[in-house]
């Protein structure tokens, strides 16, 4: 290993790989703040340019930048705009969004920041240290495992009710299932519920529906409410761009989270299927689990907890993604995928052998992250004050910006002109549903999993003849137990604060 690093050192630190970090990790953070690029597109966009450069390494190193550096950048839509282009960053605008509404983007911003270069910088340690272990783990998860893991991520839901109705959250959760059956089944490649509709054979597009269920009713919001487009929820003005340190106090109750996230995220990360997406629901699912009442009230309103886990999980997750893609050549997804082919192109063959056949690329892609986490960082603080003020514009020309590139980012992620008139189909509908308080992240966390949970259901239930894969391997029932207390222990803790009320109530 140190060996290994010293190899991985002289050649990260070259001044050709070092313009790469710092090129790919550039075009991936502003890539990334617009809604509907996610990385996988701007990845195939630079693979005929990566494989140009002719150094696998260096290539590699670019593109790897492109990558983390796009989900560094990807919280600033959801954050400012409330617009997600990347599902990674989903989670980051329930509490992102409400800090810059009442006047906090700065702050916001800053916290985002921090808590990405945390995450990916404990994620590339422990990448460091448990890559050549861990790639043995991810191969003892199957079918029924991947299953079980994306009903984990479903428990999630109870963190996402608030202070509303939980029975909502999961009428909201079914619905996303249900709309993740369109389209071509897991078991035949049939067309399902598409209405005889071509367009709708590959099912609606993520980008799509992330856009018609946060997007799109923002901007209709502040076209019903003339007084909250000229100021933020708690009244300040959401073009003042203040506050952007972090004080002492949020810096203490950060600090537990990054942590734990980071460790979480990475791990969730390691096992291909599951990726970014599960690492920041999950990771701000937890957190809110375990916090106090007090704060657990904050959730959704703009808490520092919220904010800070799905921005450290889904760095550290991106991270712990290369750990199968590099010493198995497993793509854990799709962007993941792309790299994939990006190294068979270049002539790299990635599994086990890789870190003893060609230590030089595998070494100097991890100090490399590290060195482009470093970057990001140095990057972006300096950058905050002024990406903030896109809240500064009026609301006259914000409202048309936002419907811009909500409606771009829908036509860019499928190439269909059919996709905008779904993406207006189902904002309408989500404005109606939030004006009746029911909450739409839970919809779309089904409409994430469910795709894929069918898929590994399908599988297992082949592969051992129905139902006895959930007794036959004890992962499995593990996580499933798991699952069922993410959805308890929130529900018993309730229920003790309301009888203890009682009681004070009752003397």
């Amino acid at each position: 290993m140190l060996e290994g690093l010293m190899i991985g050192l002289s050649t990260a630190f070259s001044v050709t790989n070092l313009l790469m970090v710092i090129g790919g990790c550039l075009i991936g953070t502003f890539v990334g703040m617009l809604p509907g690029l996610g990385p996988m597109s701007i990845i195939a966009i630079m693979i005929p340019v990566a494989i140009t450069i002719g150094d696998p390494s260096a290539a590699l190193i670019l593109l790897a930048g492109v990558y983390y550096g796009a989900i560094f950048g990807g919280s600033t839509s959801s954050i400012l705009i409330n617009a997600p282009g990347v599902a990674g960053t989903v989670a980051s605008s329930f509490d992102g969004y409400p800090m810059a509404r009442a006047g906090k983007a700065g702050k916001a911003l800053t916290i985002a920041a921090v808590s990405s270069f945390v995450g990916g910088t404990i994620g590339v340690m422990l990448l460091m240290i448990f890559a050549p272990m861990l790639s043995s783990v991810a191969l003892l998860f199957h079918s029924a495992e991947y299953f079980a893991l994306m009903v984990v991520g479903l428990s999630a839901i109870a963190a996402f009710a608030g202070t509303g109705n939980v029975a909502k959250a999961v009428m909201m959760t079914l619905l996303g299932l249900i709309m993740a059956t369109v389209g071509e089944g897991a078991l035949y490649n049939l067309p399902r519920f598409t209405m005889g509709m071509m367009d709708l054979q590959s099912g609606f597009g993520f980008i799509t529906l992330a856009m018609a269920l946060f997007a799109l009713p923002e901007a209709m919001y502040l076209v019903l409410n003339p007084a909250r487009s000229e100021t933020g929820s708690e009244g300040g003005k959401q073009g003042e761009v203040k506050d952007l340190r972090i004080t002492r106090a949020e810096a203490r109750s950060m600090a537990p989270v990054l942590g734990r996230q980071s460790v979480q995220g990475f791990f969730i990360g390691v096992l291909p299927g599951a990726g970014a997406t599960i690492a920041s629901f999950l990771g701000y699912a937890v957190e809110r689990n375990i916090a106090s009442q007090e704060e657990q009230a904050e959730f959704g309103k703009g808490s520092v907890k919220g904010l800070a886990a799905p921005e450290t999980a889904n760095n550290a997750a991106c991270t712990g993604s290369f750990v199968p893609l590099l010493t198995l050549g497993i793509p854990g997804s799709g962007t993941t995928a792309i790299l994939l082919g990006a190294l068979i192109a270049l002539n790299v063959s990635p599994g086990p052998r890789l870190m003893v056949d060609e230590p030089q690329i595998f070494w100097a892609v991890i100090i490399s992250m590290y060195i482009g986490n470093l970057v990001l960082l140095v990057l972006n603080l300096p950058l905050i004050p002024y990406i903030a003020k896109i809240l500064s514009v009026p609301r006259s020309f914000l409202i048309p910006f936002i419907l811009f590139f909500t409606m771009m980012g829908a036509y860019i992620g499928q190439n269909n002109a059919t996709e905008l008139l779904i993406l207006v189909g189902f904002g309408l509908i989500a404005t109606i549903l939030r004006f009746a308080d029911y909450p739409l992240a839970p919809l779309l966390i089904g409409f994430i999993l469910g795709a894929m949970m069918e898929d590994n259901f399908s599988r297992a239930m082949q592969l051992y003849d129905g139902f006895g894969f959930i007794l036959e391997r004890p992962m499995t029932l593990g996580l499933l137990v798991f699952a069922a207390l993410l959805v308890l222990v929130p529900s018993y803790r309730a229920r003790r604060a309301r009888l203890r009320a009682d009681g004070v109530a009752d003397d």
